[in-house]
């Protein structure tokens, strides 16, 4: 969308706090709904997305609707000064639809028609879907357009699930033809030929299934890149009535990301998806305080895909969702410990959201979510321990508000590309059969970015559309599978000056996940310097060992075994029959150098090897598993300094800087830090 500065949303100079807020389930109790008003105050709350799940009560029956309920809660909340979010509700649809129109329910991989219940289960094809949609949308644009509140359209409600009815077979026939134009062109990017699969037609061809087709992986992998084609399309029918009739109103619709992986939603394309939403926003819920790591490394994981949201439109995003407490689905649904909500939610703010939303606002006091953490507990009190947290948290928002809008400087980029993650799921070899977890490219992801993230170094997650020339280094952990326009684009950037780190599994398919003829592919051989002849996978106890400089470390599950050409040896093997061979290479390659990491190592070795490439500028120096980001805006750095451990920790400031939390100066000198503790502290720039 284009030129929201006239938005109430750019308009809005406060950080976005509040929560889904669902006042259609307590229509019956008009004290709490009073109450609800009151309680937003005291907390700070200033924004809250309503009728993400409302359909029912706004069209109680087809053709019905019921909108008072609506007009009066937007009412109350713009009397406060409050900001409506406001949600199309087609993430559950109501009963009387599914009855009057079956088609609308969605069909299961294994072709099984899924009954009326729970929620997204809806079929992106259906026409019948898709109009009562575009009417309930009209509706509510058509009725709150103009309203002073709205801030800003929330669609549906994070989008996933795939339906293979036939109305979903028929649309990806046409989009296979649309993509290949001819079978036999399907057939040669399928290699069908593999147990005499070849197809003559496109009607022969079905999505995959348990029970039907499932060995041609380009067929897999077609058919999730239709699912997020499909899911973007009827994200765009959603949004057409609202483009249409608020022009300037922006959108968004909540991604999400697997925070235990860590890796963004992998059942859709979200670099593509983001193309569509004016801005991004995302539903966080970290394991905190789970038996199984620390606390350091769980927010390095949060703050990872942080990075990877905030990177999709280079700008601010939202935690549109997050618990100040506890979830209700995790295996272990712990309690936040005291100081936990404030800097879970600054690890957030720091590394580029404008805002702290929850779900929830109010506890539902029945049915599956009875039990989620939420602003507002079943004893409707304001005196709990999480209640005041909130309200905490509020006041501190309300002090730091002119980072709003700030920017995250990073010269350093990871890529991680969503389509690797589908081939590397497919692909039966390497670890396990087909399953990405046993090859581990979200956690080699995360253990690349905490070489920086340790060293508070600024980090975008980037996907391969992104321009690589902003960055003076690029990692771009097992890239399994390079088409020919991403290695060229590799090497234009390396031959401008850009320094490139690759890995094991680099540029074993194309986008077909068809593997390039020839073996490792020529241009990688010129800008590496250097040809993977083999990769050695070893068994889980099986240990191999990198020497590199004067320290030796210790490598396991991947080995790659490379010959020289023109690479200078940086890290040589120390075991097996591949002994003295390269490790690590470099090379350089016209103005830049490309560099190789041919086996899977612990996090020391990834910390040595980036620390020369790498320096950190920051006046603060910390203490391990205290962290300190930067945003920054025309005239000030802002460091949020963060101690992830549960022990009392120390820092040093070089500069006098201002604590924006106290609202006093810190002159130069050692400060300590509290478990849990944060300072966001505030430099001018000269």
């Amino acid at each position: 969308m284009e030129n929201l500065g006239t938005s109430r949303y750019e308009q809005e100079k406060r950080l976005l706090h509040g929560g889904d807020y669902n006042p259609d389930q307590w229509l019956k109790y008009p004290s709490i709904l009073a109450d609800d008003i009151a309680f937003m105050q005291k907390v700070r709350a200033n924004a809250f997305s309503v009728g993400i799940f409302a359909w029912s009560a706004l069209e109680p029956s087809e053709g019905n609707f019921n909108f008072g309920w609506l007009d009066k809660i937007i009412e109350d909340i713009a009397k406060i000064d409050g900001n409506i979010i406001l949600a199309t509700p087609s993430g559950a649809r109501p009963a009387w639809l599914s009855s009057a129109y079956p088609e609308v329910l969605r069909v299961n991989a294994r072709r099984e028609k899924m009954l009326h219940g729970g929620r997204h289960n809806h079929c992106f094809s259906s026409p019948a879907y898709r109009e009562k949609v575009g009417i309930i949308n009209t509706k509510l644009a058509e009725r709150y357009g103009n309203h002073p509140a709205l801030l800003m359209w929330h669609i549906s409600n994070e989008y996933g699930g795939e339906c293979h009815c036939e109305l979903c077979q028929a649309n990806f026939r046409r989009w296979l033809v649309e993509k290949y134009g001819n079978i036999d062109s399907l057939n040669d990017a399928y290699w069908s030929a593999f147990w005499s699969h070849t197809y003559n037609d496109f009607s022969q061809i079905e999505s995959p299934s348990p029970i039907g087709e499932s060995g041609l992986h380009c067929l897999t992998l077609d058919w999730k890149r239709f699912v997020s084609d499909q899911t973007i399309d009827f994200y765009r029918h959603e949004i057409a009535p609202l483009r249409k009739i608020t022009p300037n109103v922006p959108i968004t619709t909540n991604f999400m990301g697997e925070v235990p992986n860590p890796h963004p939603f992998a059942g859709l394309d979200y670099a593509k998806f983001a193309k569509e939403v004016d801005i991004i926003s995302w539903d966080a819920y970290p394991r905190w305080h789970n038996d199984y790591e620390t606390t350091e490394f769980l927010a390095s994981k949060l703050a990872f895909l942080n990075d990877y949201f905030r990177t999709l439109k280079d700008k601010p995003f939202l935690i549109l969702e997050s618990t100040p407490s506890m979830v209700n689905w995790h295996p272990v649904n712990k309690a936040k410990r005291p100081g936990m909500h404030m800097l879970s939610s600054m690890a957030c703010l720091a590394h580029g959201s404008d805002a702290v939303m929850y779900f929830q606002w109010r506890k539902s006091r029945g049915s599956s979510e009875k039990l989620h953490g939420a602003v507002v507990d079943h004893d409707n009190s304001v005196e709990n321990r999480v209640f005041k947290d909130v309200q905490e948290l509020g006041e501190a928002m309300e002090k730091i508000a002119e980072i709003k809008s700030s920017a995250t400087p990073a010269k350093v980029a990871i890529l991680y590309d969503v389509e690797n993650l589908w081939a590397l799921s497919d692909a039966q070899g390497f670890h396990g059969g087909a399953n990405y977890n046993d090859k581990k490219y979200p956690e080699t992801m995360l253990a690349h970015y905490r070489a920086f993230w340790k060293r508070n170094i600024p980090v975008d997650v980037i996907t391969k559309d992104k321009d690589l020339t902003k960055y003076d280094l690029v990692v771009a952990p097992m890239l399994y599978m390079t088409d020919a326009a991403l290695m060229e684009k590799m090497a234009a950037y390396v031959a401008d000056g850009g320094r490139l780190v690759a890995t094991y599994m680099l540029g074993v398919a194309d986008e077909n996940d068809l593997v390039h003829l020839g073996g490792f592919p020529q241009v990688l051989r010129d800008v590496f310097g250097i040809r993977v002849t083999e990769t050695d996978v070893l068994y889980p106890k099986d240990r191999n060992g990198v020497a590199f400089g004067e320290k030796q470390y210790e490598a396991f599950d991947y080995c790659a075994i490379v010959e020289t050409h023109g690479a200078k040896v940086l890290g040589t093997y120390t075991h097996d029959f591949y002994s003295d061979s390269p490790a690590v290479t470099g090379h350089k390659y016209g103005e830049g150098a490309a560099y190789f990491i041919g086996a899977r190592t612990n996090e020391d070795f990834l910390g040595d090897f980036y620390a020369v490439f790498v320096q950190n500028s920051s006046p603060i120096i910390a203490q391990e598993g205290v962290s300190v980001q930067v945003r920054e805006n025309d005239g000030h750095t802002y460091y949020f300094v963060m101690n992830f451990t549960e022990e009392v920790k120390h820092i040093t400031t070089e500069a006098a800087l201002e604590d924006m939390l106290a609202g006093q100066m810190m002159q130069s000198g050692a400060y300590e830090m509290k478990p849990y503790g944060v300072y966001i502290m505030k430099q001018t720039k000269l």
